[in-house]
């Protein structure tokens, strides 16, 4: 089920096609994904360098002495990650264009991982085009909801 797929950063300066073999994609909960996200996980998908081509390149940072993320230094999105001794990275699930289609098959970084933050499907649930304190400020600004 070889399938190519795009995405990029919000303001779509970075863009980057990729070669996609499954849906698998996993979670990361370790203090540097952590605090590089400033979110309390984030869903990466592991691919090879190699099938990625991209648009723009992102813009890079070393976030140890084993590895370097991937970001928009304009909009500041989150992109990738990856050792740099290897031929994988991992893609943000996030910034695809079409990240609907990939389900978690496992977690990473679980000595950090916030277990009341995992399931949080019974809490209360509302669309962000019912809540007029967010649309009504788009309407002004942009004359629409934003995709």
């Amino acid at each position: 089920m070889t399938e190519s797929m795009s995405g990029g950063c919000q303001c779509k300066r970075v863009r980057y096609r990729v070669t996609i073999e499954d849906d698998a994609a996993y979670l990361c909960h370790c203090r540097m994904c952590q605090r590089a996200t400033g979110g309390v996980s984030i869903a990466f998908k592991g691919v090879r360098k190699a099938d990625v081509t991209w648009e723009r390149e992102p813009d890079l940072y070393r976030s140890s002495v084993i590895a370097e993320r991937g970001f928009c230094a304009l909009c500041g999105t989150p992109l990738t990650f990856a050792f740099l001794d290897g031929d994988g990275m991992d893609l943000t699930v996030g910034s695809f264009d079409d990240p609907w289609r990939f389900k978690p098959v496992s977690h990473s970084g679980s000595e950090s991982w916030h277990r009341d933050w995992l399931d949080t499907s019974p809490l209360p649930a509302s669309r962000t085009d019912e809540n007029p304190n967010v649309t009504n400020r788009w309407m002004e600004n942009l004359g629409k909801l934003p995709d």
